[in-house]
Formats: C-alpha cells, structure tokens, sequence
C-alpha cells in the first residue's frame, strides 16, 4: 500500500469476461463510495490462441491443473499491461494507486456444487505491477450459500440508482445479468437472464471465423426462426425463480446443436444467429416485465450495447414499456461499467464493506468479497 499517511483514493479494476475477447481496466478516483472520476481507460485484447486455451478451460480435459496454470500466469501478464497503459496515460506511477481489483476469467461456475473459479495468479500479477491486488471476489459470496453472481448490482446501485425514477441496467456480457434499481430506495436487486453474446459469438466463430458479429449484421440478415426459438426456451433455466446465475457451464454451442436437433429441420446459419439474437432480448424482456414491470429506463452496457440488433430488439420486447439506451446516456461507456464496478469492489474490500446482496446472490449475509495479494 501506499507509504503516504493520506490513503489514495485512486483504485484500478480490470475485467476480462464470458466473451473472452481481453481485458477491459479503468483507473477511477473515489471519494466516499461513490466514484468521482474515471481517469482513464484502456484495452488489451487475447491473442488468438490464449483465448483458444481459456474457451478449452471451460470443458473437463487432459492435464487441466497444467493447461490452467500456464492460462492464469499469460493472464496476468495481460492483466499488468493492461494496468501498465493505465498508468502512462495518467502519469501515475504504481505508488500512485491503492489496489487493483482483478475479476479473473471463469472457467467454471458451479455454486450448485459450491464452487466458482475465475483463473488469475493473482500474485503474479502484485509482482509485475507493484500494487496491492484484491482478486477472487465471487468465493466468499459461494461460501456464505450464494450464487457468487452477479455482482454487479450494488455497485449499479451506488452508480446508476435515481431517487425518482425506477431503472434497470442489463449488463450483456457472454451471460446477461440484470439490475432492478427501485426509485428513491436504497436496495437493489438482480440475476443472471440467461445467455448474452456467448451463443452468438460461438456460432459466428464457428462458420466465419469471427469473433463477434459486428453491429448485429449478419443475424439482421437472417430469419427468426419460431421453431427453434420455441426449443431454446424450453430450457429449465429461463423458468426458475431467482436467485439464479449461469455461464458457459450450461449455454454452450453443444446446448444449441442439442436444441437444433430437436427441430427436426434444418436452419439456415444466419437464421440461427438472428434466433440466437430474439433469445437473448427475450429473455433478458422476459425478466423485466416480470421482476421490474415499473422500470421506465433500461440501461445497456457490456459488448452488447454495440449490437444494434440487439438493442432494437430488447426495445421491441419490451412493447414500449421502457426506453431503451446505452450507459453512454448515464455517463458511463458500455465498456468501462463492469471494470469500473471491480474497482469499487476493491475499495469495498479495503474498507472492509459488504461488496455482495444478499437479496441478489442467495447468500446468508453481507460478506466482504476478495483476497488480497501485496505488493
């Protein structure tokens, strides 16, 4: 930590998700609980064969102990450049900050089971940066009998909450998560929704050999198709109360090809990803109209707030009942929420506060959430 005797206020979080497609960090200034300003912001996409070795993590296979280890060591040394850029942009020097707030990248996610394992060597990474590191948040939340996920709500709470008008924040990720923010109250709640940009990643990688489909393009060329729309919802997930979380443990490109089948048709790729698309906006609207019928202001962040497919959509879905825009609208960069919000995480850890909801996550109790590595 810092040797001045005023702690900083200046925290770092990184984020590297579902999606495995990088690492997103923020550097913001605190004051309070609240974040006065996000100094900057930086990028650090995989290379192509971390991201194949970090995808294979996510299915059992041979000599995993080793194949993970050797993952989490490239991570952080993606994670110290990413925080590397962060500190020539601003001028800071590593003194500068008072802790690093690190997600990891799940591989497996089993609160079931009573376990979750977002891979990191976190202590790797205190050595490569000099900062204080706090990684491994989802655990204690796991322990204490909760989903570990999502975390993300009381932080949109303390960022996003209005005291006059009731919002949701969807963060479209690889899985979907929503926030439910009521008007002028202090609590907040929210769940997983189910898949968000995982299945549509996976299949246009696997017939175009891109990572994502830019602008939603090539699903707006395709056709909905009900019959197999009808056989992804069938799935268990969508109907059971929250609290609830998923990942790639249950959507995979396995689950689709299963659901496929079952059509008994064939369908045509580009309609199968404008289906992957409805599934998406339909049960993330599904959700809303549910648990936040009131809400007249959904917020997007996440990659798929760049997926105007998408977004119109969610807006379609949802009959009017909301306005739908991006977090650019609040202030925010869609991109920059989910590192912002582990850099708050991390400051909740320093200050010895509560980072989960119980109402969210299933947990018995508040918890402080993470581990901290020294510098």
């Amino acid at each position: 930590m810092s040797a001045s005797s005023t702690p900083s206020t200046l925290y770092i979080g990184l984020m590297s998700g579902t999606s495995l497609d990088g690492v997103d960090g923020v550097l913001a200034d605190f004051q309070g609980q609240s974040v006065s300003a996000t100094l900057a912001a930086a990028y650090v996409p995989f290379p192509p064969h971390l991201r194949a070795d970090l995808m294979a993590l996510q299915a059992a296979g041979p000599n995993e102990i080793e194949r993970e280890a050797m993952a989490a060591n490239a991570l952080a040394v993606h994670y110290a450049d990413c925080v590397a850029q962060l500190l020539l942009q601003t001028g800071k020097s590593a003194a500068a900050i008072r802790m690093v707030g690190v997600h990891g990248q799940t591989i497996r996610h089993r609160p079931e089971l009573g376990f979750t394992r977002q891979t990191n060597n976190a202590a790797l990474l205190a050595e490569l940066s000099g900062i204080d590191i706090v990684a491994d948040f989802r655990s204690r939340d796991v322990a204490a009998g909760g989903q570990g996920a999502p975390l993300v709500p009381a932080f949109h709470r303390a960022l996003f909450g209005d005291a006059a008008q009731s919002r949701v924040v969807v963060n479209i990720g690889g899985i979907a998560n929503i926030s439910i923010l009521p008007a002028g109250k202090e609590e907040a709640y929210g769940f997983d929704t189910g898949p968000g940009n995982a299945l549509m990643d996976g299949w246009i990688h696997l017939h175009q050999q891109r990572s994502y489909d830019i602008n939603g393009d090539w699903g707006a060329s395709g056709q909905v198709h009900p019959g197999l729309l009808t056989q992804l919802r069938e799935e268990a997930f969508f109907h059971a109360p929250p609290p609830k979380s998923s990942g790639r443990d249950l959507f995979h490109l396995d689950w689709l090809q299963a659901a496929l089948l079952r059509t008994g048709q064939q369908v045509a790729p580009a309609d199968v990803q404008a289906t992957l698309a409805m599934l998406t906006a339909n049960t993330i609207a599904d959700a809303i109209k549910l648990h936040a019928a009131d809400a007249g202001q959904v917020y997007v962040c996440g990659g798929g707030a760049e997926n105007a497919l998408l977004m119109r959509l969610l807006g379609q879905q949802l009959e009017g009942r909301a306005e739908v825009r991006s977090t650019a609208a609040l202030g925010v960069a869609p991109q920059h929420v989910e590192a912002l919000a582990f850099a708050w995480l991390a400051q909740r850890f320093d200050q010895r506060l509560a980072g989960n909801l119980p109402a969210v996550t299933g947990a018995r109790g508040p918890r402080v959430l993470g581990a901290l590595y020294p510098a």
